[in-house]
């Protein structure tokens, strides 16, 4: 059973993560100046390969880390969102490579986090 103390701390890890997602985001588009969205797809790659840290090295603070603030700093549905706004605006060929791109370096993301948390 999780006490309130751990989960009040998850909570506000996710604001945290949320903050930190905005920021980040907000610092990427002024970079890349494109449409395309470059913060959302950096965001989720580096949130899975975090997510894979910590499962690997820090089971423990699973919930309040991986629940809490990268639940709070990874927006898949937002990247959802973006590609159906690329799909509808005509970016078909941006729209499937950022899907699947985001999918695919994710997935290799999340892998190699495991592999480094296990070695920690």
């Amino acid at each position: 059973m999780m006490s309130p103390l751990v989960f009040l701390l998850a909570a506000a890890c996710g604001g945290l993560g949320a903050a930190t997602r905005y920021l980040v985001d907000l610092g990427i588009a002024r970079i890349a100046g494109t449409r395309f969205p470059w913060g959302v797809m950096v965001i989720n790659i580096t949130g899975s390969l975090a997510l894979g840290i910590v499962i690997g090295s820090l089971p423990g603070a699973a919930f309040v880390l991986g629940t809490g603030f990268l639940g709070g700093y990874t927006t898949f549905s937002t990247a959802m969102i973006d590609t159906v706004a690329l799909w509808r605006d005509g970016e078909r060929r941006a729209s499937a490579l950022y899907a699947g791109g985001m999918l695919l370096a994710g997935l290799a993301a999340a892998a190699l986090g495991l592999a480094l948390g296990h070695a920690l």
